[in-house]
């Protein structure tokens, strides 16, 4: 699920604060975004086809409110947007995975760690002897913002990075 684009500018800023500061260039390579079901190797055959299921997904599905509230992280490597827990994500990333799960096509596995909804500033080239100064800069600092939650969005990793491929909206209430 992408974020709109004024709260992606402002993620990006964040992001090209960590590349100038600590050399952090992974997670320029992605929209900001909320992960519903992780990364995947799977055939292209299977593009079309999940497409389409994930379109039919989103179509069961109404828009709903997202906020932001502050920054977290998954120490040593991950500085992330906080976002605040909201039923209705935790039921949506829960029904994806099983409708992925069941139709036995898409190389899908149940996460066994708990969801935990977040717009990434830094990850995994965050060194470990440089956490404690980023996250120091970010978890005083304050940020509020909320959006709504219109689609589900495939990605796909190209030369240049994570590239939005659909946007399957969600249905109108």
């Amino acid at each position: 699920m992408i974020a709109p684009d004024n709260i992606n500018q402002q993620v990006l800023e964040w992001k090209n604060y960590m590349l100038q500061r600590f050399n952090c260039r992974v997670a320029l390579r992605s929209p900001a975004h909320i992960t519903i079901i992780p990364p995947m190797h799977m055939h292209e055959s299977l593009e079309q086809p999940l497409i389409d299921a994930m379109g039919n997904i989103g179509a069961q599905r109404e828009k709903f409110s997202v906020d932001l509230n502050g920054f977290g992280a998954f120490a040593p490597r991950v500085i992330y947007v906080h976002v605040e827990p909201n039923k209705v994500l935790q039921d949506l990333k829960e029904y994806t995975e099983d409708q992925l799960i069941r139709a036995e096509r898409f190389p899908v596995k149940s996460d066994p760690r708990p969801f935990h909804p977040h717009l990434t500033i830094a990850n995994r080239d965050l060194r470990k002897g440089d956490f404690a100064a980023a996250w120091e800069h970010f978890r005083a600092r304050q940020y509020q913002a909320g959006f709504e939650a219109r689609a589900l969005s495939l990605l796909r990793l190209g030369e240049s990075g994570w590239e939005v491929i659909a946007d399957l909206p969600f249905r109108q209430p």
